[in-house]
């Protein structure tokens, strides 16, 4: 097993904290007979191949391997593993949701990156920096070319993760844990369509609460299938996949029982579960979000909900509500300068009465979200609780 590892010459490869040649020992780790090594060796891998969301040359060069892990019988962090695997692809996948993974777009700007790659100083290299790896010569980029090199390091690491599109289909027949990241996986992979399509269609069941059948019909939707779940089933978050999908495959033409659905999820009917993958298990958020894509037919009532929503939600729930909130409230873009609170549409003005009042809403574990202020500050609007509340006093 394993063969090959140590024929890739890591010391010269680069990731995130500098020279890759720890990541031989880390892959070796994920089949440990001990589990804490297990473990620690996918902790380590999520930071140096996989750092934040963003990825690194070394990583395309791992993914075989960790391919070849996910079908060991020592691995027994399938899920996990595919969690790696899926973030190497979206990093976070709040970028792409409602709409998809624009992959075509990617392998498009990553003309002429593999040269602008080639040109990077490496480990062992004399003007190599072991304390700045190769910042300084990312920087020294032109804004095209760092665009270049990075989709270049992007589309060669999704190929690799591609390859392994055949065994998370047949992970679907998996444990529910496991079916779960593997529909999910499979979602970003459009390329691969039909044959994922026909594979998904097969999961309507998985477990009792519906996780994995909403997960199967999400990936359905932005793989442009129609999900098999049907609004009548009877576990509510089954229905929420089901709406999920509908409404990202219909659009405007989305019927009522659809927007139904998602506006009665967006209004925090559901709660999180964290066992779906999408967006993080934040149901309402997603519902939210996706509702955007069924036009401005519900956008009254759609408001409405988010606007319900608001006290109660904080850190990136809190975000995703408001966020989509603020585009239904201001749809021209931010306040031209010096808007006052009176000259604020009705909209505008109960959302803003909305934050003002909910000083739980901006924070993040217990503390100021900085995104969350700058989401607000996009708009032209006070970017504290304490500012916008001083905001609505001014009649």
């Amino acid at each position: 097993m394993l063969n090959g590892l140590d024929q890739v010459d890591w010391a010269r490869l680069t990731h995130a904290y500098g020279a890759a040649d720890d990541v031989p020992d880390q892959i070796r780790g994920l089949v440990s007979p001990d589990g804490d090594r297990r473990r620690e060796s996918l902790w380590e891998l999520n930071g140096n191949i996989y750092h934040q969301g963003t990825i690194y040359e070394a990583t395309a060069y791992a993914v075989p391997f960790l391919l070849e892990v996910l079908t060991a019988p020592e691995c027994d962090e399938q899920p996990q593993l595919l969690s790696l695997l899926s973030g190497i692809v979206t990093g976070f996948d709040e970028r792409w949701l409602p709409g998809g993974l624009p992959v075509a777009e990617h392998r498009a700007r990553a003309a002429g990156g593999e040269a602008v790659l080639a040109a990077a100083p490496r480990p062992g290299d004399d003007d190599f920096d072991e304390d700045e790896a190769d910042y300084e010569y990312v920087e020294g980029l032109s804004d095209e070319d760092r665009g270049r090199m990075l989709a270049h390091i992007w589309v060669r690491a999704y190929d690799a993760v591609r390859a392994g599109v055949p065994l998370f289909r047949e992970l679907l027949g998996a444990e529910p844990p496991v079916q779960c990241m593997a529909a999910y996986t499979l979602a970003w992979f459009p390329e691969d369509a039909p044959d994922s399509l026909r594979a998904l269609a097969n999961v309507t069941e998985g477990d009792d609460e519906g996780v994995v059948a909403a997960t199967a019909s999400v990936a359905m939707g932005l793989l442009g299938g129609r999900p098999t779940i049907t609004l009548d089933d009877p576990r509510p978050i089954a229905r929420w996949g089901a709406a999920i999908a509908l409404a990202t495959l219909d659009g405007p033409d989305a019927p009522r029982n659809v927007v139904d659905e998602l506006i009665s999820a967006a209004g925090g009917s559901l709660p999180g579960n964290d066992r779906v993958p999408f967006l993080d298990g934040d149901l309402a958020a997603y519902a939210g979000g996706v509702l955007k894509l069924t036009g401005d037919r519900y956008a009254g009532r759609t408001f409405d909900a988010l606007l319900e929503r608001i006290p109660t939600v904080s850190g990136s729930s809190a975000f995703h509500v408001v966020k989509e909130a603020l585009r239904l409230a201001f749809p021209a873009g931010a306040l031209p300068a010096g808007t006052g609170y009176p000259s604020l549409d009705d909209h505008g003005r109960r959302l803003v009465d909305a934050l003002a009042g909910s000083p739980g809403t901006w924070l993040i574990d217990g503390r100021n979200f900085g995104n969350f202020s700058a989401l607000v500050r996009e708009y032209g609007l006070p970017h504290s609780c304490e500012a916008l509340r001083d905001y609505t006093s001014t009649r």
